[in-house]
């Protein structure tokens, strides 16, 4: 067992901080307070190979371990976690479509996904169907050679501003649960697709939030990806890695947060001397530095795990997503606490990261249902000596 990073992975996490610093950290700020999707700096992390990490080489994409694309994702999430977390939902649609989608298909949108140039949404939940997914109502009837679509999405990311929409929809009966669910390519701007009003957020605003709704909306039926019925497994598959995604924007928000904290406690005096003298304050940031390494070898357990296939790889994602997520949030409160009032203005960068950090233990399967899925496999007969 081996937990230095290889040259390799050194310079990936090099480059990524490279950018952060160069194309993220001198606009976080304004894209934060304005509500700027920048596709443009998106665009330039696609030419480093960003927006296709972990995407199949046939498309254009790197196909690198999913712990390599932890690296990359957490040098860029320490600087600017919303901007990065939609990098990381893009990362997951382009995969899944270079991974099931038909030659065609591929051809028409992947090295586009992979280059940065267009970009994808992933559309799985509803206004009705947030943590039990397999209840979807959105339908996908078949019809001659083309599939037509009603219904409806919520809470996409980036939605009206890309390009196509890895989409799960319902080809079975309204009884057929998980079983009848299907996945598809949709391009973005198909008539019958209609957008919602730009939600108002807490955090993540330099991404777009919007409701989606399909009417009679026609696609190919090679547009298919997979088979039909497939598309839950799918669906799961790419949360595995989302979880694992955006457990990384938390530690890379943790991270971020922490270099603020410590650079602000030398400089900041009281009582005549730095405020890093004072033992209660050091306790803090110890802890603080305690839970951010236990959380960052925790994703990076569960990233190994699902680069090997484990059979236990969804638990560890799902326990990677619950500990990371909070405890990233809670080492970015006290790095807030530790700067007094100064952490509560925006002329610093602390109340942004708080805001874009507190939705990762909702999206992605809140932390309740994280909590669900390892209880449910910790019951099992074999649990206490498998999963360890």
């Amino acid at each position: 067992m081996d937990f230095e990073l290889s040259e390799d992975q050194r310079a990936f996490a090099d480059t990524a901080r490279q950018f952060a610093q160069a194309e993220l950290a001198p606009h976080a700020a304004r894209w934060d307070a304005e509500g700027i999707f920048p596709v443009e700096a998106i665009a330039k992390a696609g030419e480093l190979g960003f927006c296709g990490l972990y995407a199949p080489e046939s498309i254009g994409g790197l196909q690198l371990p999913r712990l390599d694309a932890t690296l990359v994702f957490e040098e860029l999430a320490a600087v600017d976690p919303s901007t990065t977390a939609f990098i990381t939902i893009h990362n997951m649609a382009t995969w899944m479509l270079g991974t099931w989608a038909q030659d065609a298909v591929r051809a028409e949108w992947g090295e586009a996904l992979t280059s940065g140039r267009k970009l994808a949404s992933y559309c799985l939940t509803e206004p009705g169907s947030g943590s039990d997914a397999a209840s979807i109502k959105t339908r996908a009837e078949l019809v001659g050679g083309e599939y037509v679509i009603n219904g409806g999405k919520a809470f996409i990311s980036g939605a009206g501003s890309t390009h196509v929409l890895v989409l799960m929809a319902r080809t079975g009966d309204a009884q057929s649960g998980a079983a009848g669910i299907s996945a598809f390519a949709v391009p973005a701007d198909l008539p019958g697709i209609h957008y919602g009003k730009k939600e108002e957020k807490m955090g993540w605003n330099s991404q777009p939030t919007r409701q989606i709704s399909f009417d009679n909306v026609r696609i190919p039926a090679q547009n298919l990806l997979g088979r039909e019925g497939e598309g839950f497994k799918i669906a799961m598959k790419g949360l595995d890695g989302g979880r694992i995604n955006i457990a990384t924007c938390s530690v890379g928000a943790a991270q971020g947060a922490l270099a603020h904290a410590q650079r602000y406690m030398q400089e900041r005096k009281q009582f005549g001397k730095p405020i890093a003298s004072f033992q209660a304050l050091q306790f803090k940031l110890a802890d603080m530095a305690t839970e951010l390494v236990a959380a960052r070898q925790m994703v990076r357990l569960a990233a190994s795990k699902l680069d090997a296939g484990a059979r236990d790889a969804s638990t560890y994602c799902a326990m990677a997503k619950r500990f990371a997520t909070d405890a990233g949030f809670n080492v970015v409160n006290e790095a807030l606490q530790l700067h007094g009032g100064y952490g509560y203005i925006r002329e610093y960068p602390l109340e942004r990261l708080l805001r874009d950090a507190r939705v990762h233990q909702i999206l992605e399967g809140t932390n309740e249902i994280m909590r669900v899925i390892i209880g449910r496999r910790m019951l099992d007969g074999d649990a206490p000596d498998a999963v360890r």
